[in-house]
């Protein structure tokens, strides 16, 4: 059997296909060649929008793509390869793995708006941890939602790690303190807190999120050493809108996409890479344990214009 596709190891994966760009028969048409010209840049330019990859990237993208090529006659596959080669250029120096540190324990901090797959890819991330022989301990932040509580137990329980919890309504920043406090005397190597995610209170989350850095920072004044932002590819072009709203109120260091599974149209990842550059860890690719793959830009970009592999 071949080994796990996991997102704290570089290693190779193949992602499902996300596929908009086949579909439309504009650039893509029945000519066999075509002359690579304005008209047909500016066509390019609004597919790629159309797959979410919002403006000022789909006119880099396809700048970049005109360069050496413009006035040349190009087939579709000649196009489809040049725009996956220029998407996977983008992609390349984001695609990096969650660092392990040596740390004791590592503290992940998770955040993003409720519904956006957090809980599940705690889980995810935990199962994958444990698997790497790392001892995990969860810390159901999220003390507002019963729900979010029970959903991460299971999640907690799927994965064989224990899942700390308070009473409902209970300060966050409590229980990330006692997690804490817990975690260094078990010897785990990762505490991973889950957060709250209500984005129309801003100030009230933000406040939220910022006591309970400044409560962990007591125990450890590096921590958290991760803080991941998870996001639904299906929102489009929001989510650039969400990393920057999470930026601001806690330091984001790296990013997770979910709901990657074929549905989507991926290419606001490749916008937030753009302009964000924040390193993208792994993308969800269904609702299964180990449905969460490293992320890797070729087969990405492959799947995003529809090259065939």
């Amino acid at each position: 059997a071949s080994a796990p596709k996991v997102a704290i190891d570089p290693l190779e994966v193949d992602t499902k296909p996300v596929d908009p760009l086949p579909q439309k028969t504009g650039v893509f048409g029945r000519a066999p060649r075509r002359v690579l010209d304005d008209d047909m840049l500016e066509q390019l330019e609004e597919l790629l929008i159309s797959s979410d990859m919002g403006v000022d990237t789909a006119v880099r993208i396809t700048a970049n793509l005109a360069e050496g090529r413009f006035g040349r006659k190009l087939s579709t596959a000649e196009i489809k390869s040049a725009l996956a080669e220029e998407i996977a250029r983008v992609m390349e120096p984001v695609a990096r793995p969650l660092p392990i540190y040596n740390k004791k324990p590592q503290v992940i901090l998770v955040v993003g708006v409720n519904g956006s797959g957090k809980t599940t890819t705690i889980g995810k991330l935990a199962s994958q941890f444990k698997k790497a022989g790392k001892s995990v301990v969860i810390a159901a932040g999220d003390t507002f939602r019963a729900a979010a509580v029970g959903q991460l137990q299971v999640w907690g329980e799927r994965a064989g790690v224990p899942v700390m919890t308070a009473a409902e309504g209970s300060d966050p920043a409590s229980l990330a303190f006692d997690a804490m406090t817990q975690a260094e005397k078990d010897g785990a190597d990762l505490l991973m807190i889950d957060t709250a995610g209500r984005l129309q209170n801003r100030a009230d989350l933000m406040e939220e999120l910022s006591k309970i850095i400044r409560v962990i920072r007591k125990k450890d004044p590096d921590a958290p050493h991760n803080t991941v932002l998870v996001l639904d590819a299906t929102t489009g072009q929001n989510a650039v809108n969400q990393v920057e709203v999470f930026r601001k109120m806690a330091d984001v260091t790296g990013l997770v996409m979910t709901k990657l599974d074929g549905t989507a149209k991926g290419g606001v990842l490749v916008s937030l890479a753009d302009k964000f550059a924040l390193p993208i860890h792994a993308i969800g690719v269904g609702e299964q344990i180990d449905d969460l793959d490293a992320f890797d830009p070729q087969e990405f970009a492959a799947a995003l214009t529809g090259v065939s592999a």
